[in-house]
């Protein structure tokens, strides 16, 4: 896996890069907005907060593979994810771990530095995508300092230990299947396309299953005509049918991050 020492990154550009925000905040928004405008996170702190950071926040290209912190390191970056996704992980002793939560444009990565910049995660990119990067510490000053900052990073820390709830519910009493169908539409929902580049193993190492458990089950869907799956690619071809075969997990998290985090309330 790729280390964080790998991120390339640039100035902050004043206009857009590809890729779609949550739809849900920025329905409404002009096409190609700021950088900092593309992560629904970022985009609701105060603008003098975000300008007092200047030149400090830089554009990160990020690659698949590349794991941005690890479990029990110290955080010394944060990341606003605009067009890219990222898996937080826990591992048991034999070194077997998890997906308990995702991170995309709606959030942030790097939260626990607010518990002394120690955590108990492993932050892992998911697919290849632009971050706003900032040094921990300006955060760590701006939710010390500013009660609106810290005011909507508890609102989203608050979003995020729901989806870790949610998620340890999801595999502990739902099928296999309900359990894909869930995975596959938080990540879709965070993304442009309809499609999802990521190998049945993957997806099995993120739901902390076997591979052949994964395939079978990604089969039934091909047949039910409801994804289409060829050379780590899946393709979802009746998104009305992947709710209704889901289980309510997924709407319960939208309804929870609208709540918390969608400040037109």
């Amino acid at each position: 896996m790729k280390s964080d020492l790998a991120v390339r990154d640039t100035a902050l550009p004043t206009s857009g890069v590809s890729g779609s925000p949550c739809a849900w905040l920025h329905a409404n928004a002009a096409p190609a907005p700021p950088a900092w405008q593309q992560n629904a996170l970022l985009a609701s702190l105060p603008a003098a907060v975000r300008q007092g950071w200047g030149t400090h926040a830089r554009l990160a290209l990020l690659h698949p593979g590349q794991v941005l912190h690890q479990e029990g390191g110290v955080l010394q970056w944060v990341y606003f994810p605009l067009n890219t996704l990222v898996s937080l992980t826990l591992q048991d002793r034999s070194g077997v771990g998890s997906e308990v939560a995702a991170v995309g444009p709606e959030g942030v990565v790097g939260l626990p530095l607010m518990d002394g910049n120690y955590t108990r995660s492993q932050a892992e990119v998911q697919h290849t995508g632009h971050a706003v990067r900032l040094p921990a510490v300006l955060l760590a000053e701006a939710f010390a300092q500013q009660a609106a900052v810290r005011d909507r990073l508890l609102a989203y820390s608050q979003a995020l230990v729901s989806e870790i709830m949610q998620t340890v519910l999801c595999a502990r009493h739902h099928s296999l299947e309900q359990q894909l169908c869930r995975f596959l539409l938080r990540r879709l929902e965070r993304q442009a396309t309809p499609a999802l580049a990521m190998t049945q193993e993957a997806i099995a190492a993120r739901l902390g299953v076997r591979r052949e458990s994964v395939t079978l089950t990604a089969a039934r869907l091909q047949q039910a005509g409801v994804i289409r799956y060829a050379r780590g690619r899946i393709e979802v071809l009746d998104a009305a049918r992947l709710h209704e075969r889901g289980c309510d997990c997924h709407r319960i998290l939208q309804r929870e991050f609208r709540r918390l985090l969608d400040p037109r309330g």
